[in-house]
């Protein structure tokens, strides 16, 4: 296992590297200091040939222009807020709107626009990444110094794990997660709607039409959000079925997991038989999103290819959207004398 370097482009002479992790079975992750995003994620399929199962783009100038997010690390606070303010302290702020009249992932420059500190980590059980950045007070509206750590880690059992870490000095909230979009064909491999889907979760947040939730925690019985079972992601997405599916042109939706908020545990596996790969997530966090690149309308991605709708799945492991204007939702508020931590984990593996 070894970390390497290479010059990725700069922004306004700073220089923008690509860090390349690389496992003994052939896998690779790919991670610029830019966003903390992942251009390429490197896995064997069950021919032993090596597919791309993230999508991106080739050069840096990509990911400075509109793109939805690829790769990124995501925070402040990731997911919706609604109106774009909470409170603390009956203390009213007020963040950019930058997504049908909310805030949607910490606003307009956020860490997914940001350059982090990158620092090597080379182990015998694993090599990786240690991301650094300090979001000043009133970065984006949000209240209090955070510094943030992020640690990319790849071993020989082909796991990508990722660990979160954030202190304040002032009472705040955060909640950060990856939005890698996953195509187990290979990023060039057209709509995921083939790929089979288990979601460990018995509930989800219902949304109104505006993609806010509506408070209620809802069971996914008898619901085309159910995934406890393993289905085709497109199974049951016809237009009509449900006016949330209708609405945001697919998944778009935040899945109350099971299991103890705050212990690692599987919450999803992902598999798609034409390649055979299949990925295992695990997370401590409450909640995931569960996206399937609805919004996708032809954006030229690695190699010239057009990325469509439905050509890439997130699972977006979180703590629940618009969680502070929801007293009953998993905390998101961090004070000062408090450490945020959590891990997810991305596990490849093949079956025949």
């Amino acid at each position: 296992m070894k970390v390497s370097r290479k010059l990725f482009g700069n922004i306004s002479g700073q220089q923008i590297y690509q860090y390349i992790l690389s496992n003994d079975n052939g896998m690779e992750l790919k991670v610029i200091n830019y966003g903390g995003i992942v251009t390429h994620l490197l896995v064997p399929d069950k021919e032993g040939n090596i597919k791309d199962v993230v999508l991106g783009f080739d050069h840096l100038d990509g990911y400075l222009g509109d793109h939805p997010f690829f790769g990124a690390i995501i925070g402040r606070y990731g997911n919706r807020i609604a109106h774009g303010q909470f409170s603390i302290n009956d203390k009213i702020y007020r963040l950019p709107i930058n997504n049908g009249g909310h805030c949607l992932h910490g606003g307009v420059e956020t860490f997914s626009h940001k350059i982090w500190d990158i620092e090597p980590i080379e182990h015998h059980e694993y090599c990786g990444l240690k991301l650094s950045l300090t979001s000043p007070d009133g970065d984006q509206g949000f209240p209090g110094n955070l510094n943030v750590e992020v640690h990319y880690l790849l071993d020989d059992s082909n796991t990508w794990r990722i660990k979160y870490r954030a202190i304040t000095d002032q009472a705040t909230v955060v909640n950060m997660t990856q939005h890698a979009y996953f195509n187990l064909k290979g990023h060039d491999g057209g709509p995921v709607l083939k790929h089979s889907l288990r979601l460990n979760a018995d509930h989800f947040t219902p949304v109104d039409e505006t993609m806010i939730p509506t408070g209620e925690i809802a069971s996914v019985e008898n619901t085309p959000f159910d995934f406890r079972y393993p289905q085709e992601v497109g199974l049951m997405m016809d237009g009509g079925l449900d006016p949330m599916i209708e609405g945001a042109r697919g998944y778009d939706l935040n899945y109350v997991l099971n299991g103890v908020d705050g212990e690692l545990r599987p919450i999803a596996e992902v598999v798609n038989n034409v390649s055979g790969i299949v990925m295992e997530v695990c997370t401590t966090e409450p909640g995931a999103q569960l996206y399937i690149g609805n919004w996708l309308d032809g954006i030229k991605g690695k190699g010239g290819v057009a990325y469509h709708a439905y050509h890439g799945l997130c699972i977006e492991t979180q703590h629940f959207p618009d969680a502070p204007n929801h007293p009953h939702f998993p905390s998101t508020f961090l004070l000062p004398d408090e450490v945020l931590e959590s891990e997810t984990s991305y596990s490849f593996s093949v079956h025949k």
